[in-house]
Order: C-alpha cells, then sequence, then structure tokens
C-alpha cells in the first residue's frame, strides 16, 4: 500500500489536468423590413441562403431528416457541409453545424432567428458558439463575423426592395 501511495504520488504530481477548451461566441443582429412570417418566407428555408448571402453561390441540401446542405463559395474555393440541428418554422429560426468548413473551429453550433420588433420591422439574429483551433482565435472570429455581418446586410438591403 505505501508503495502504491509512493507511485501514485509521484504521477499525480507530474501530471495536470487537461485545460478544458474555450468556447467562444459570437451574434450579429439587423433590424429589417416586414414580419417575421414575410421575412422568414424569404430566408428561412435551408437552401435560401444562396438566394441571399453574397458569398454562397450554390447550396445543395441531401433530402434527408435531418438535412444537410452542402454550401459552395461563388469563387468555387471553399466548401461547407452543414447539418441543421433544429428547426421551427413556427418560432422562425433554425440550428446547424459544421460538418466540414473552411473555418478554423471545431464544436461550431449556430442559430439563426426571425423576431418581431414592431409591426412592420423584424429582428434577424445570427449567433454561434465554438472552438478556435489552437492560436486561431482571431482568425476563427474575423471568419465568422465577416460571414454573419455580410449576410445580414444582404438580407436588409433585398428585404429593404420589397
Amino acid at each position: 500500500v505505501a508503495l502504491a501511495t509512493c507511485v501514485l504520488a509521484v504521477f499525480s504530481a507530474d501530471s495536470q489536468p487537461p485545460k478544458a477548451p474555450v468556447t467562444d461566441s459570437l451574434s450579429r443582429r439587423a433590424e429589417v423590413k416586414g414580419s417575421p412570417a414575410e421575412v422568414w418566407s424569404v430566408i428561412g428555408p435551408f437552401c435560401a441562403i444562396s438566394a441571399w448571402h453574397p458569398a454562397i453561390g450554390s447550396c445543395t441540401e441531401d433530402g434527408k431528416s435531418p438535412s444537410t446542405r452542402t454550401l459552395v463559395t461563388k469563387d468555387g474555393k471553399a466548401t461547407f457541409i452543414e447539418l441543421q440541428t433544429d428547426r421551427s418554422d413556427a418560432k422562425h429560426s433554425y440550428s446547424y453545424t459544421f460538418t466540414s468548413a473552411p473555418v478554423p473551429v471545431t464544436h461550431y453550433s449556430s442559430t439563426f432567428k426571425v423576431v418581431a420588433k414592431d409591426k412592420s420591422t423584424s429582428t434577424v439574429t445570427w449567433s454561434g458558439a465554438y472552438i478556435s483551433d489552437a492560436g486561431k482565435a482571431k482568425d476563427a472570429k474575423d471568419a465568422l463575423a465577416g460571414i454573419y455581418e455580410s449576410g445580414l446586410d444582404a438580407i436588409k438591403t433585398r428585404l429593404a426592395q420589397h
């Protein structure tokens, strides 16, 4: 017993518990013209992103439930594969996770939702939580912020024309 206690003391003195990765989060929102139902009819379908996001050239869904979409950028240089993890057309929201993406993150989870601000204006919120790859926190945040902001700006412009 004394030997086991000594061995245990030696190993535990040198070992530190592994540090849990830090989860980062990001959220962006835009106020847009229209009721949540009107806005959702334009931006809510899972593959509608190819019609409103300026960087996305194509979107294909696999037809399964839950749905997986494959997004290819307009320049053809990047592909995102995203699995829809939750959807509520009644609440005008969906959530998804990356299966594969050129963004330096793991454990990415995002929610896209529309809520009423007043009778003729809605707020679109795009938020995500993720773990940045080692040494890539700024790159990850900048990439996701750019995706969210350019997409929300495009939604705002598109709905202002209706």
